[in-house]
C-alpha cells in the first residue's frame, strides 16, 4: 500500500497531541493508579489514529501503519520468548544455580557490582548481544546479588551497564553495524571514534560501582544468609562445575558468528536435558518449566524470588507490552507525526554542539515515540546525514551520536522494546535501575561535553565527502519517490 506522506504533512501542534495524551495518561496509571503501561499507549495509538484520519488517511492506511510497526518489533519479540525459554531451562537445569552457588563462593561481595560490570562488558564484548547477555549472564548475576544483598535495582544497573559497553563497542552488534552502515562511516573507525565517549563511561561506573560496593562488605552482610541459600540451592539442584560449559557454549557459538537465534536454541535444548538427566526431572516437568517456568517450594524467601521465573508463559507481558507499544510508534512513524517533530529539532542548529545535541535528542525522542532502539538510529540518520556533511563534519560523529542518544538510552524508557525486556528478564523496573545505569546516562553527557568543547569531533576528510555525497544524492532521489509500507 503507498502511503504519499508529503501530500499529508502533519501541523507539529497535531503531532504532539498523541505523545502528550500518551505520556500524561502514563504518569496518572503508574504513578496514581499504580497500573500497567499497556492501556496508556492503548489511548495514545488511539488519539494517533484519530489524527491521522483527521489528515485525510483512511482506516486501511492506519492499519497498515500499525502493521508496520509490529513488524519492526518482531525479530524482538522472538528473542523475547527465547530469552524465556532460556531461563526456564537454565534454572530447572541448574546452570543458574550453580552459577549463582560458584559466585558465591568466590566473589566478594565489596567488589560484585564492579565484578559483575565487566563479566557482562565482556560476554557481551564476545556476543555482540546486550540482550543475549542480560538474559544469561545477567540473571545469574542478579541472583547473587541478592544473596549477597545488594539492592536489586543496583545490580540490575551494574548488569546493564556491562552489558551496554560491550553491545556498544562489539563488531557483532547489531545496532553498531546498523549505527556504522547507515551512516556510510567503516565499522572499525565507527567503533574507535565511540571509544572516546565509551570507555570514560565505563571508567566513570566502575568507579562509582566500587564506591557503592564498599558498604556491602562480608563484615556488614549476614554471612548466615549467604550460606543458607547456598544451603537450599544444594538441597533442591545437583550443583555441578560442568553445567558451566552451557553457557559457555552459547558464548562460543556467537563468538564464532553462529546466528542469535540457533545460538540461543543450543542452550535451551542443553537446559532441558541437563533437568532430565542431572537434575532427575520427568519430560513432562522439563516442558512445563520451559512453558510455565520453573516452581520450587522453599522457606526461604530469597530462593524463591530467585528461582520461580523463567518460561515462554512468563514473557507474554513484556510480549503484548512490545506489540502495543510498536502499533504506537507506527503511527507516529509512518504518518509523518514523527518527521513533523524532527523537522522542529532541526530548526534549533546553529553550531556543531547544537547538531549534535539535537541528535542526541532526537535519538532519546524516537526512542520515547516509536519505542524501538532500531527505529533511534535508523530515523535520525536520515534527518542528520546531509547537515552533518553541510556542516563539514565527519560521519563518525553521527554515528557515535547515534548510539550514545539511541541504543544506551532506550533502557530509560519503560515502553521501549529494551526497557519492556530488562522488566521482564531482570524483573526490575526502569524508574528503580535508571539511577544505577551510570554508563548509559554518562556516555550522552559526555559526548554533549564534546559536541560543545569541540574535543574529538572530526571534520570530514575529501574521501568521506565523496562517500557521503553519493549516499546522499541516492537519499534524495528516495524521498522524492512515495514511502511505501
Amino acid at each position: 500500500m503507498s502511503i504519499d506522506i508529503k501530500k499529508r504533512k502533519i501541523n507539529i501542534w497535531w503531532s504532539l497531541v498523541p505523545l502528550i495524551v500518551m505520556i500524561i495518561a502514563m504518569l496518572l496509571t503508574i504513578v496514581v493508579f499504580e497500573g500497567e503501561p499497556h492501556i496508556p499507549l492503548i489511548i495514545g495509538t488511539g488519539v494517533a489514529a484519530l489524527i491521522a484520519w483527521k489528515q485525510g488517511y483512511n482506516w486501511k492506511e492506519i492499519e497498515e501503519m500499525m502493521f508496520q510497526g509490529i513488524k519492526l518489533a518482531l525479530p524482538a519479540v522472538l528473542i523475547i520468548m527465547l530469552v524465556g525459554l532460556t531461563i526456564g531451562a537454565w534454572i530447572g537445569g541448574g546452570v543458574v544455580a550453580t552459577m549463582i552457588y560458584f559466585g558465591l563462593k568466590i566473589i566478594s561481595p565489596s567488589i560484585f557490582l564492579v565484578t559483575i560490570t565487566i563479566i557482562c562488558g565482556i560476554v557481551a564484548l564476545t556476543v555482540g548481544s546486550s540482550w543475549a547477555t542480560m538474559g544469561t549472564i545477567g540473571v545469574a548475576g542478579m541472583g547473587i546479588g541478592m544473596s549477597m544483598g545488594i539492592p536489586v535495582p543496583m545490580v540490575a544497573g551494574a548488569v546493564i551497564s556491562g552489558s551496554y559497553f560491550g553491545d556498544k563497542m562489539s563488531p557483532l552488534s547489531d545496532t553498531t553495524n546498523l549505527a556504522s552502515g547507515l551512516t556510510n562511516t567503516d565499522l572499525f573507525v565507527h567503533i574507535k571514534h565511540m571509544f572516546y565517549t565509551t570507555f570514560p563511561g565505563l571508567l566513570i561506573s566502575l568507579f562509582v560501582f566500587a564506591y557503592l560496593g564498599k558498604d556491602f562488605g562480608r563484615n556488614t552482610i549476614e554471612n548466615a544468609n549467604i550460606q543458607q541459600t547456598i544451603a537450599d540451592m544444594q538441597a533442591n539442584f545437583v550443583i555441578s562445575p560442568y553445567l558451566l560449559l552451557i553457557p559457555l557454549l552459547v558464548i562460543i557459538l556467537v563468538a564464532l558468528k553462529v546466528p542469535a537465534i540457533p545460538s540461543i536454541a543450543v542452550g535451551i535444548i542443553m537446559g532441558f536435558l541437563s533437568e532430565i538427566i542431572i537434575q532427575g526431572d520427568t519430560i513432562a516437568s522439563a516442558l512445563n518449566v520451559l512453558q510455565n517456568g520453573y516452581s520450587i517450594n522453599t522457606s526461604n524467601e530469597m530462593v524463591s524470588e530467585l528461582f520461580n521465573r523463567g518460561g515462554l508463559m512468563s514473557m507474554m507481558y513484556t510480549v503484548s507490552m512490545t506489540i502495543v507499544a510498536m502499533t504506537f510508534g507506527g503511527i507516529l512513524e509512518y504518518s509523518g507525526m514523527l518527521q513533523a517533530m524532527m523537522d522542529q529539532l532541526l530548526k534549533i542548529v546553529k553550531s556543531t554542539g547544537s547538531l549534535i545535541a539535537s541528535t542526541i535528542g532526537a535519538c532519546f525522542l524516537t526512542n520515547a515515540t516509536c519505542s524501538e532502539q532500531y527505529i533511534s538510529i535508523v530515523v535520525p540518520s536520515r534527518m542528520f546525514a546531509k547537515v552533518y556533511y553541510d556542516s563539514g563534519l565527519h560521519s563518525k560523529n553521527l554515528s557515535r551520536s547515534l548510539e550514545d542518544g539511541g541504543t544506551l538510552t532506550s533502557v530509560f524508557i519503560p515502553w521501549n522494546t529494551c526497557g519492556v525486556f530488562i522488566y521482564g528478564t531482570l524483573g526490575v523496573h526502569a524508574f528503580a535501575y535508571a539511577p544505577y545505569t551510570i554508563l548509559n546516562f554518562t556516555v550522552p553527557l559526555i559526548g554533549l561535553l564534546y559536541a560543545f568543547t569541540g574535543f574529538t569531533i572530526a571534520k570530514m576528510d575529501r574521501n568521506q565527502a565523496n562517500d557521503i555525497n553519493t549516499l546522499e544524492n541516492e537519499e534524495t532521489r528516495e524521498k522524492k519517490s512515495k514511502h511505501y509500507i
